[in-house]
């Protein structure tokens, strides 16, 4: 939904609002009454409801995750040079949308979550206002990542099921679907983000 329709919505309720403050008795006349409900109830509460779902959109980009400061180093961490990294192969292989890359493997954080993940998203918002503001590589997930995460993509895929890493033990597999073998274990998909090694990485140059 364009800003400007949004604010047109916002506009016209406070044209309107102020022509039935200022003119109080056209609110004596049917017509009237029913202005008076348009401009003061069904305009804004359709201007909160565009907006609303404007801006959750917006929350589901990357340049939305990456506004706050001390997420740039995961950001960057999308441009290492080294197939190991699950974010940064997906991402410069079109494996995941570029545009929406972290929320496509962070589907159940802060507001899009639980009721406990919209509240800890809250303290999010104390802290990068009020707090004190943690270093990059001290960020952790509070909960074990999920494999949903991955097999909502993966699962079913031929490659995901014949690949020979996943085979490496007979019940391997099964165990990474029902969820009991985490895909980012040890000996697994260990390299995540990583920003602490950033420093010694190289990084992918995107073509122009």
């Amino acid at each position: 939904m364009p800003a400007w329709v949004i604010s047109l919505f916002v506009a016209a309720a406070a044209v309107l609002a102020l022509v039935v403050g200022f003119r109080a008795r056209l609110t004596r006349s049917r017509e009237g009454k029913i202005l008076t409900f348009v401009a003061l109830f069904i305009l804004p509460i359709a201007a909160a409801a565009l907006g609303f779902s404007e801006q959750m959109d917006r929350a589901q980009s990357r340049t939305f995750c990456l506004s706050c400061h001390v997420m740039n180093d995961y950001g960057r961490s999308l441009y290492i040079d080294d197939p190991s990294y699950i974010p940064a192969r997906h991402f410069q292989n079109h494996l995941v949308p570029r545009d929406r890359a972290c929320y496509t493997c962070h589907t159940d954080y802060t507001m899009f979550g639980t009721v406990t993940a919209k509240i800890k998203g809250v303290r999010h918002l104390l802290v990068q206002y009020f707090g004190t503001i943690p270093k990059p590589d001290q960020i952790k997930l509070y909960v074990p990542y999920n494999n949903r995460e991955c097999l909502h993509c993966h699962l079913g895929q031929r490659r995901f099921e014949e690949a020979s890493p996943h085979h490496k033990t007979q019940d391997l597999l099964s165990a990474v679907k029902s969820g009991q073998k985490s895909c980012v274990s040890s000996g697994c998909h260990e390299f995540i983000h990583d920003v602490g090694s950033l420093k010694d990485a190289t990084f992918w140059n995107e073509p122009q």
